[in-house]
């Protein structure tokens, strides 16, 4: 594969970069600020990441299902804290 090709893993980091943009725990790239939490925008990258999950069930390598279902449990326990946090009025960005 050439380096510019895209990749599975590409479009899951991909996804999974957003999510943390919205998370509150990443820089925006286009920016380079980190913005306050959005979990609407976040569970939005997370349901991409599940619709991928399933319509690709029985097709992806052992990695490559390893790296999604990792990549979601992540994301998800992320959003539990974040959702957790904003409901205690916990809303900074750092």
């Amino acid at each position: 594969m050439d380096s510019g090709d895209v990749s599975f893993d590409m479009l899951v980091e991909s996804l999974a970069a957003s999510a943390l943009v919205h998370l509150g725990d990443q820089a925006d790239r286009a920016t380079g600020a980190k913005v306050a939490p959005n979990p609407g925008a976040a569970v939005q990258m997370i349901q991409l990441l599940a619709l991928l999950e399933e319509k690709t069930q029985g097709n992806l390598d052992e990695r490559e299902v390893q790296l999604l279902t990792t990549t979601l449990r992540v994301l998800r326990t992320r959003l539990l804290e974040v959702r957790k946090n904003s409901a205690s009025g916990q809303t900074s960005v750092t």
